[in-house]
Parts: structure tokens; sequence; C-alpha cells
């Protein structure tokens, strides 16, 4: 498991925040000597000096103390100013010390957390007025935002590359799939639409829209305006964010767009060889480095076209082009439409079809694991340690639960009831890659009662009264294939809701007879099921992204306007975080730490050099804003502090400070806690 990423990117990395910790730093200390404040220390992270320099003493390994101490017979920060000078010793030592995590500057009477003058001395820091301290104390956030503001420029100066704001994929009946028409055309956002405005915003790219989904308020609707090919004006529409269990924020649940080349990246292998033989490219001999060139007799450039004629549930005739100029033609079959069941009582929602859910079936089994040879492609998993019938998510919520253990399989192979005994690893897993069984009319489980609306509702498949592993036979006299069982399935179930109810016949697993049943359809049922969009059987994550550049092309004024912009933009983001963090509707689980930003930051490297400083300028503003907030042992608590000293003419009671000081430490180390132990969850599940 590539935990941080590689070393080089690693160590570019590293590098970068230690930039950013030494400006924000820098700030503090050219401004401490502006004000004539004496500096004892200039250090880059904390705990034990691992290397300092001191003028007139040079480097050492550890501090330079020692050598000033056996020099004066002092230590170096009691030790007169004329004298160190006299001696040509410099009165600061600039260390790197053993911990990466932050930095200080240590100045004459400030005393670790709050100020005391020292005595009458003119260059200690209680010493100079409030005003000349309010800026030493502010002027590390402003060298932060500085650092920012110029590392946007040289970003837009050359460009960066970023997913474009453009709709992928969908979440059936989500709302992006069912958004509110402000036009008067049909509702619904469609695959190539590309998002331009979110309520009177400009968006520039796809993480605008997540982050804007995101921030929005619980339960209230946005207003996009997107571009769709083909249609000279923009459009309007009016949706409302979800909370999304998968990311545990809101969204309006859509994916980036994909354009049509085939991706050559190790971590989609899993998927490429069970999408490539489910959809029939393979046995038309298309692979990785192969693009989509044609949907339906008309030239395409991005895999939207594919994504819009899969919708309506035909064939769809396909061209493709390799890398080498050959030519390959496929007709893809879309997969069925599936609705998104959050059973009653929590877990992870099912995707099945009022209520009736397919079983669960392997699609890879990692090479070189432990149950590689156990398992085979192509397993429909009927039992999980005697429970039958378990669907997808059923199925991988049964094996985190069982960790560092064998369990007990029934599956079907080749048409045979199989039993075996595979093993779960430490973490939770069987090293599989798992999708619902289309092509069986086999039933997992079913869900009765799906949450909607904050309500439990029952399921119309829950007045069938199925056990698992039913299997249906027909629809209103229709017979369901195997092969295309729940294709056959939707269709039937669409043309018989209309009427209120369907005619369902079942066998009962293991049963000689069969039951003919009926399903009620529920208006808000029907129309849910009229709406429901067939998908193509090829997952966007094999594609490549489509990217769009941010660029001043070349102009050094347009450049700064956009990183001034882009810090303004970013700062005020961080506060509404902050703010829905308070409130509640951005989760903690998903705060940072250093660890975490470190791996986001690797991962970020490898998307160019560009980009890289662009993240780094994110996090100094970021690093900013959290350094200036009113909490103590941080630069908004003291410079709150010397606020109070500029209005009552005398600073806080040390006791005051002290304890503030302390409620400040248990807070910082609170959330270090937290969030470290989010940035190991993230790491060990490979997040």
């Amino acid at each position: 498991m590539q935990l941080l990423g590689d070393g080089r990117n690693l160590l570019l990395i590293i590098l970068g925040f230690g930039l950013l910790i030494a400006v924000h730093e820098l700030g503090h200390f050219l401004a401490a000597r502006w004000a004539r404040i004496r500096v004892d220390a200039f250090a880059i992270g904390m705990g034990p000096a691992v290397l300092a320099f001191r003028r007139g003493i040079g480097w050492r390994a550890g501090s330079t103390a020692g050598a000033v101490e056996e020099r004066f017979g002092m230590p170096p920060e009691r030790v007169p100013l004329e004298t160190l000078r006299a001696a040509g010793v410099g009165e600061t030592e600039y260390g790197l010390r053993l911990l990466p995590l932050g930095g200080f500057v240590r100045m004459k009477g400030q005393e670790d957390l709050h100020a005391v003058a020292a005595g009458g001395d003119t260059d200690a820091y209680g010493a100079v007025p409030v005003w000349k301290r309010m800026v030493v104390v502010s002027a590390g956030v402003i060298a932060n935002l500085v650092l920012a503001v110029l590392l946007y420029v040289a970003a837009f100066l050359v460009g960066v590359r970023f997913e474009s704001p453009t709709v992928g994929t969908m979440r059936p009946a989500g709302p992006a799939a069912t958004a509110r028409s402000l036009d008067g055309g049909a509702d619904g956002l469609r695959p190539g639409d590309r998002i331009t405005m979110i309520d009177g915003s400009p968006v520039q790219t796809f993480a605008d829209v997540q982050i804007a989904a995101a921030m929005s308020h619980p339960g209230a609707s946005i207003r996009l305006q997107v571009e769709r090919p083909g249609v000279a004006e923009p459009l309007r529409f009016e949706l409302t964010p979800v909370d999304d269990p998968a990311i545990r924020l809101r969204s309006i649940g859509i994916t980036p767009a994909r354009d049509g080349l085939l991706v050559d990246d190790p971590a989609v292998d899993p998927f490429l060889a069970p999408a490539l033989a489910r959809s029939g490219l393979a046995q038309a001999g298309v692979d990785v480095g192969w693009r989509l060139t044609q949907v339906a007799g008309t030239p395409a450039d991005t895999l939207a076209p594919l994504l819009v004629a899969c919708e309506s549930g035909e064939a769809v005739s396909t061209v493709w082009s390799g890398p080498a100029g050959q030519s390959a033609t496929a007709v893809i079959e879309p997969l069925p439409p599936l609705q998104n069941l959050q059973p009653v009582g929590g877990g992870e929602p099912e995707n099945g079809l009022l209520g009736l859910v397919p079983l669960t079936r392997i699609d890879w089994v990692r090479p070189g694991s432990i149950n590689h040879g156990v398992l085979n492609p192509g397993d429909v998993v009927l039992a999980f340690e005697g429970e039958r019938g378990p669907g997808p998510a059923r199925f991988r919520s049964l094996v985190r639960a069982m960790p560092s253990r064998p369990v007990s399989m029934l599956v079907l192979r080749a048409g045979t009831a199989t039993e075996l005994r595979a093993t779960v690893d430490a973490a939770g897993r069987l090293d599989v890659l798992i999708a619902p069984a289309l092509e069986l009319p086999m039933l997992a489980s079913p869900v009765d009662s799906i949450v909607l609306d904050a309500a439990a509702v029952p399921t119309p498949a829950s007045t069938l009264e199925l056990g698992p592993l039913a299997t249906i036979e027909s629809v209103h006299g229709a017979p369901l294939a195997p092969g295309t069982a729940w294709a056959d399935l939707v269709r039937a179930l669409q043309a018989g809701a209309a009427s209120g109810s369907v005619q369902v016949r079942v066998r009962p697993w293991q049963a000689e007879f069969t039951r003919t049943l009926d399903m009620p359809i529920s208006p808000q049922d029907a129309r849910e099921l009229s709406t429901l969009r067939w998908t193509s059987p090829l997952p966007a994550e094999l594609f490549d992204p489509v990217m769009t550049t941010l660029s001043a092309h070349g102009h050094p004024l347009q450049a700064a306007a956009m990183g001034f912009r882009e810090t303004g933009k970013l700062a005020v983001m961080t506060w509404l975080t902050i703010d829905r963090l308070v409130r509640g509707s951005v989760p903690v689980e998903q705060l940072r730490g250093p660890v975490g930003i470190v791996h986001v930051g690797t991962r970020v490297a490898d998307r160019g050099f560009m980009y890289l400083v662009f993240f780094l300028a994110m996090i100094s503003v970021n690093l900013a804003v959290l350094n200036f907030l009113p909490l103590p042992i941080v630069d908004g608590g003291l410079f709150l502090f010397l606020v109070y000293e500029a209005l009552r003419g005398r600073p806080p009671s040390v006791g005051f400070q002290n304890a503030a000081t302390l409620a400040g430490l248990l807070l910082i180390g609170g959330l270090f806690v937290v969030t470290f132990y989010n940035d190991v969850m993230r790491l060990m599940g490979g997040g």
C-alpha cells in the first residue's frame, strides 16, 4: 500500500510545507526586528534542535546555546546585546527542530505563550507600544497571504489544469438527475452539461461545484446555470444538495466528465477486464489506449454522447480507434437503472428497485491474494456465514465485521451451488471486487422499508413477503431471461407501473412451486420508475477526465488579479468551513491534519509542478486563516489580548492568560488527535 506517495513527491511536499512555515515565521521575525524587539530564536519545527546556526558561532548539530554559554559564561538570552555584538556574535539562533510541525520566533520577554515586559529593557516584547506588537503578531498571517498571492500568480502565469465543471455520470434520482428546470424545459441535468454559475457566482472547476454543494445550508436549494451542447442559450436549474454517505458531505450527485480515452492506470486495472468483457469491447479487441470516436454514427470526443445514448436502454453502436490507427466496432448494451435504497436503521444503502435487490457477483480477485483460486470471477454469492442472499452492501458489511478469520460461503459457480471457505484479512477484506448480479433473476434479501424524507416508508417488495434467493420468473406474464434478467425486470416494471400494480410470478428458494402475486405501485413509485435512466456498462473511472486550464495567458497583471481573487475566495471558504463544522453540517471526519495534508500533497504532486504550487498556495491561505482564529496560543488569540490591552490600558491578568492558554492547548491538542486519527484511517483505507 502506497501510503504517502513516492520519495520524490514526499520530499517536495515537506520542502513546500517548510517554505510556508519559514515564510510565516519570517514575517514575525522581520516585524520584530522592525519594532526593535530582540529575537533570541528563529526555528522551523518543534521539539529538540537538530541543526542550528548563529552568526559568529557557525553551524552546530543541536543548539548553539552551549557554545555561547561556554564563551560568555551565561545562557545566550542573558548576554547583553552590546556584549554579543562587540564579540561579533548574533543574538538570534536559526534552527531546525526534530518535529516538522510548525515553528516559532522567540522574542525577548514574550516567555512562550504570553507577553511579559522584561524590566526596563527597551528591546523586550512587552516594552514596545501595543500597536507595534499588533503588527508583529499579525505579520506571520500577512506573510502567508502575500506568499499565497505570489504562488497563485506563478501558477496562473503558466496555467494550472483542473477537472472541468462538466457533468459526467449522475446518481439515479439524485439532485442533478431530478433538478427542476427554471426555463420551462425538461427537468434534470444531462451528461455533457457544463456548469457555469452557482447562485450567481462563476464556476471554473469541478472542485467549485463540489465545494458549493458541501458548503450549502442543509435543506436549502441552489441555482445552477449550465451550457448544454447543441443548445444556444444557457439553461437554469434549481436543486437541493443531499448528504452523500460515501463522502460524508452534501453533494448534487454527479461525477466529473470524462473524455473518450481508455486510461492506462494500474489503479483501475481491476475494473478494466470485467467492464470490457461485459460491454463487448474485449471481444472487439478494444483495450487501454483506445479512444471512443463515434456513438450511433455521430462523432464523439468525450464519453458524454455514450452516456446520453445509453439512457434510453437501447443497444448503442460505437466505433473505437486504437493507438496504432486501427479501428473496431462494438454494440454496447446499457445497464438497467437501480435506485438507492437507504434501509431503516442505517447502514450502507443497497442498489435495487422498489425494494428488490440483486445478488452479489465476484468480478475480480486480486492475483496472489489468499483467496485467489478460492473465489473466482463470476461467482455469485448465495450465502455468507449462513446468511442467505446478502446484497452487495450487506455483503460488504458482513465481510468488514469478520477480520482475520476464515468464513464459509455458498456461491453459484457455472450454474452449480458450491460451498467453499474463504479468508478475510486483518483489514476486513476478501481482496475482491464485487458488482450486482444483474444477469440473474434470483434476488437477494429485499429491503422492506427505506428512509424517505426522514420517515420510514415500506417498499412495494415488502408486500410480496419474499425470502432471500427467491427467483422472479415473470412480470405481467413476460419471462425474465437469464443473462438479461434485470434489464427485462426494469422494462416490465416501467411498462406496467401506470396500472397501479404489477403481477409477479415468484419461485421461493429450492421450492418446486411458484406463487403469482400482485405488487402495488404507488404514483410516486411510478413517477420515479419513469425517470430512471439506463447507464453505460463502462465505469467512468476507466477514462481520462475532461480538463480545463486556469491561466492568465502570460499577463502578469491578470495573474495578480486572479491570485488576489483566489486568495480572498479561499480565505472566505475556510471561514465558512469552520462555521459549517460548528453547525454540524460538515462532519469532523472531513478534517485533515499534517499527515493527511502530506498524503494529499504527494498525490497532488503527480499532477504536475504547477498544480503543486497551486496546492501550496491553498495551504498558505488556510495556514493564515487558522493562525488568526481567536484562540489562545495562535496569533489570533494573542492579537485579542493586545486589543484588550489597548482598550483597558493593561494586559489581561497572567492567571487569565494561563487559563486561556491551557484551554487553547486542550482544544488544539484534541483537534490534533482527531485529525491524526482521521488521517490514519484514510491511509489504512487507501483514501
